[in-house]
C-alpha cells in the first residue's frame, strides 16, 4: 500500500497565506522550549486573567446544564444584552434578531464574505490592515482592493480616496477602528462620510472599549445598513473563549443564519452565558485593564526613540504601536526573525499587514511594563552592536 501518495489540495486552500504573527509566536515558543528567554510583544492577546464574574458564570452554566445547542443566531438573552449595550453606549437601536453570535469574529467574517461575494467581486480595505482580511476575501474568489494609507493619517483611509476606488464590482468597504496594527481611531466625520457611500460598510469593532484618547464611534451611529463585527476577546481578556457577534442589516440576516446553521450550528451555550456576565458585570474590570494598557502605551512610546524607531502618529487605542524601522531594513519579516533569534524579543513584521507597512515592526503592549523594559534593553544592546542606534 502506498502510504505516501500525495493528496491534491484545492487551489483555494493553497492560496491562503501564513499569518506571520502566529509564525513568529510559534518560533518563539520553540526557542523558549529550548531554554531561551523570550519576551512576547508579537500577539494581540491580553495578559490579564478573564474577569471572575465571567469564570463564575460559565461554571454555573455548565453545572446548570447549559451544554446543548442554542438558537442558531445565539441565545436570545445574550443577543438582547448586546442590543442593550449598543443602545447604552452608542444610542443606536439594534433588534436582537439582527445579531448573530458565533465562536469568535473569524467564522463570522467567513460567513459574511461568503454571503457578499461572487467570483471577481471586490472589497475595498486599507493597507495596512489586519493580516487575515485578504484571505477571507480571496477564499471566496473575491478581490481585495487595497487602499494605501499614510502614517500621517494614522493609516486610516480617507473617504475621498475610498469613493474614488469604488467600481461596479465593489461589494463592500472593510474598516477597522480602533485599528490593528496602527492603534488608531477613525475621525467621526470620516465615518459619517463613509456611511454615505453607495456600498455597505463592514466595520470591525473588536477593539471597542480600549480607547485612551478621543472617542470611538460605531458605524451604526451613521448607518443602519452597515455590518458590525464585535466580540469579547480583546476588551474582556477572553481570547480563548471564542465568542463574537455580527450585527447585520435585517435584509441579510436570514441568509447569514442559514449559513451559520449549516456550517457552525451555534456558538457554545455556556460560553454565551459568560458573554452575558461580561456585559452585565465587568465594566470595572475593563476600566482597570484599559488604564493599565494606557500606562503601557505611554511608557512604550517614551522608550522607542531610544531605539531610533519612529512613530508618525501616536496610537490612541487597542494595544499596538506600529514603529518605522525602514532605516534599518525594508524586509520586516527578515528583521523580525533576526531580532527574535538574536535577542529573544518577538515582534510582528509590518509586511504581515500589507505592503504599506513593509519596513515597520508592530509592538504589542499587551505585556507588563517590566517585560517591555526588558525587551527594550535587549533590543538596545543588539541595535548598538549592529550600529543601528541613533
Amino acid at each position: 500500500m502506498n502510504r505516501h501518495r500525495r493528496i491534491p489540495l484545492s487551489k483555494r486552500s493553497r492560496q491562503v497565506t501564513p499569518f506571520l504573527a502566529m509564525e513568529v509566536m510559534e518560533r518563539a515558543r520553540e526557542l523558549q522550549a529550548a531554554g531561551r528567554e523570550v519576551i512576547y510583544l508579537c500577539l494581540g492577546e491580553p495578559d490579564f486573567a478573564t474577569p471572575q464574574p465571567v469564570v463564575e458564570a460559565v461554571v454555573e452554566a455548565v453545572r446548570g446544564g447549559d451544554t446543548g445547542y442554542t438558537h442558531s443566531l445565539g441565545r436570545l438573552d445574550l443577543r438582547e444584552e448586546i442590543a442593550a449595550h449598543y443602545q447604552q453606549r452608542y444610542g443606536v437601536d439594534v433588534d436582537p434578531e439582527q445579531v448573530l453570535v458565533s465562536a469568535g469574529t473569524s467564522p463570522l467574517m467567513l460567513l459574511l464574505f461568503a454571503a457578499l461575494l461572487d467570483p471577481g467581486d471586490e472589497v475595498i480595505l486599507p493597507d495596512p490592515s489586519y493580516a487575515c482580511y485578504p484571505n477571507f476575501i480571496t477564499f471566496f474568489e473575491g478581490l481585495p482592493r487595497y487602499l494605501k494609507t499614510r502614517p500621517e493619517d494614522a493609516f486610516q483611509p480617507r473617504p475621498e480616496v475610498v469613493r474614488a476606488a469604488i467600481t461596479d464590482r465593489t461589494r463592500a468597504l472593510l474598516i477597522n477602528s480602533p485599528s490593528n496594527p496602527a492603534g488608531s481611531v477613525m475621525p467621526p466625520a470620516w465615518l459619517e462620510q463613509l456611511a454615505e457611500l453607495p456600498v455597505p460598510v463592514v466595520s470591525d469593532e473588536i477593539y471597542h472599549g480600549l480607547t485612551y484618547q478621543g472617542e470611538e464611534r460605531s458605524i451604526l451611529e451613521y448607518s443602519s445598513e452597515a455590518f458590525v463585527l464585535g466580540g469579547f476577546s480583546k476588551t474582556y481578556a477572553m481570547t480563548g473563549w471564542r465568542l463574537g457577534y455580527l450585527i447585520a442589516p435585517r435584509s441579510c440576516v436570514r441568509t447569514l443564519q442559514s449559513l451559520h446553521q449549516n456550517f457552525l450550528i451555534s456558538a457554545n451555550n455556556f460560553v454565551q452565558a459568560a458573554g452575558i456576565a461580561a456585559l452585565r458585570h465587568c465594566g470595572d474590570d475593563v476600566e482597570r485593564m484599559r488604564a493599565a494598557y494606557d500606562a503601557r502605551r505611554r511608557h512604550l512610546l517614551g522608550r522607542l526613540p531610544e531605539l531610533g524607531l519612529g512613530v508618525e502618529r501616536d496610537p490612541v487605542a487597542a494595544f499596538y504601536v506600529l514603529a518605522d524601522a525602514r532605516h534599518i531594513s525594508t524586509d520586516s519579516k527578515a528583521l523580525a526573525l533576526e531580532l527574535l533569534e538574536q535577542t529573544g524579543v518577538a515582534l510582528t513584521p509590518g509586511v504581515d499587514f500589507g505592503a504599506a507597512a513593509e519596513g515597520f515592526l508592530r509592538f504589542s503592549y499587551a505585556n507588563s511594563i517590566a517585560n517591555i523594559d526588558r525587551a527594550i534593553e535587549l533590543l538596545k544592546e543588539y541595535f548598538g552592536r549592529r550600529g543601528w542606534l541613533p
